[in-house]
């Protein structure tokens, strides 16, 4: 019998355990080499857990254990033989006797009405006895029809009413179940950080709107020839990514973070974006965003947002960031104040696009209108950085072709 033993693997540096959150084979099961086996969690990342090699599997471990990096969580027989596959037959269904002649059943002679009880000053009054049933059950009186004398409502009324319960009361027979879950590595991490940066930071949140009209504009006429041309959409997170690079170009403090009692620029713009994933909300970097055309932000978010979707994005490619966008917009926020994703110092928050009357040159125009929100530390980044910087996106939104396009719109998109 040949057995190998499979451990955890470091899903990436300063990670020590992880969790087992399901797995997706049974114990005794025949697994083929490289079939996923198991969904992991880190403090960072859901990562899926291969098989090393072909054959029966012991499970060492149970669903939300917590298991060191190293640690074997199962054993694989590589000397089991792959059991032979079954042909399924179906079983003929047995034919059906001749049903016997139905016998007409002979009719049955109606039942006389009940008498109507005769209506009184005492109709649906309970009596004592049946009052304090009622009042236990939370049925209001109205809801029982009493057969005591002139209508009142007796004790055995009472015993048998199952009325609705009355206005305010509880009603027992409804469903009152609890179900408890255990949050998983990442959402803890997550809960964790959330707490930290609202603890350990000066966070404050400017806010600005802009005016996407031309954004608009930009999209319906090129939208078709620049995905013919490049294979990927012409999204709004090409612009907000192009316009956040030249505002961080602009104010460097608000692209830096702190280290102790040093704070740290970066000259480049590594650009996190926020994505809702089945796991929960990820943020995968995009690298060097400042060097990267309005075609390979498209593409490389569409790539990074496909991964998180299909539980492949890894630990690094979500680390190392220096500014973070979220789109809260997609799921209809109209206004927020997003919290700063630890160590940056600023995250900058979309929202929801909505028609409203603006006033453009002294005019009443109605202009499709969204709301920005900054949150940002102000341990390092002052109250005229963050307004400034809020500012430079909104004059690239509203005149992407001269901020963002060079003068050129169609040369500015690689047309």
């Amino acid at each position: 019998m040949s057995i190998l033993e499979m451990k955890v693997p470091s899903p990436g540096e300063s990670i020590t355990e992880v969790e087992i959150a399901t797995w997706l084979v049974k114990d005794g099961d025949y697994v083929e080499k490289d079939q996923a086996i198991a969904e992991v969690d880190s403090d960072k990342a859901t990562l899926e857990l291969p098989a090393e090699v072909s054959g029966v599997i012991t499970l060492k471990a149970e669903e939300g254990d917590t298991v060191a990096v190293g640690q074997v969580v199962c054993l694989i027989d590589m000397s089991a033989a792959k059991p032979a596959g079954e042909a399924a037959t179906k079983a003929e269904a047995p034919k059906e006797e001749a049903k016997p002649a139905a016998v007409e059943a002979p009719k049955a002679t109606p039942a006389p009405a009940p008498a109507p009880v005769p209506t009184s000053y005492a109709s649906n009054t309970p009596s004592p006895a049946a009052k304090k049933i009622l009042d236990e059950k939370g049925i209001a009186p109205a809801a029982v029809t009493g057969t005591g004398v002139g209508g009142r409502i007796t004790k055995e009324d009472a015993v048998q009413a199952k009325g609705v319960p009355a206005m305010g009361s509880s009603n027992a027979s409804g469903s009152r179940t609890v179900k408890t879950t255990k949050l998983s590595m990442l959402r803890r991490k997550i809960a964790s950080r959330l707490v930290s940066v609202k603890n350990e930071t000066a966070m404050l949140t400017t806010f600005n709107e802009v005016d996407m009209s031309e954004i608009f504009r930009l999209r319906k006429l090129y939208k078709e020839e620049f995905a013919a041309k490049h294979g990927v959409g012409l999204g709004f997170m090409s612009f907000f990514t192009k316009a956040v690079v030249r505002a961080l170009q602009l104010y460097p403090d608000v692209n830096a973070s702190l280290d102790g009692d040093f704070k740290v620029n970066y000259d480049f713009c590594d650009i996190s974006v926020a994505v809702s994933g089945p796991k929960g909300l990820m943020v995968p970097v995009l690298r060097n965003a400042e060097n990267m055309s309005f075609r390979n932000v498209e593409a490389g978010i569409k790539d990074l947002a496909t991964r998180v979707r299909d539980g492949r994005i890894t630990v690094d490619e979500m680390t190392g960031g220096t500014f973070t966008i979220t789109n809260g917009g997609t799921f209809g926020s109209m206004l927020s104040t997003p919290i700063i994703n630890p160590p940056q110092s600023a995250i900058l928050g979309m929202h929801n696009i909505i028609q409203r009357p603006v006033a453009v040159n002294g005019q009443v125009e109605i202009r499709p209108m969204m709301y920005l929100a900054l949150s940002y530390d102000h341990r390092i980044i002052d109250g005229k950085e963050s307004v400034g910087f809020l500012v430079a996106i909104k004059e690239a939104i509203d005149n992407p072709v001269e901020f963002l396009l060079g003068g050129d719109e169609r040369r500015g998109l690689e047309l």
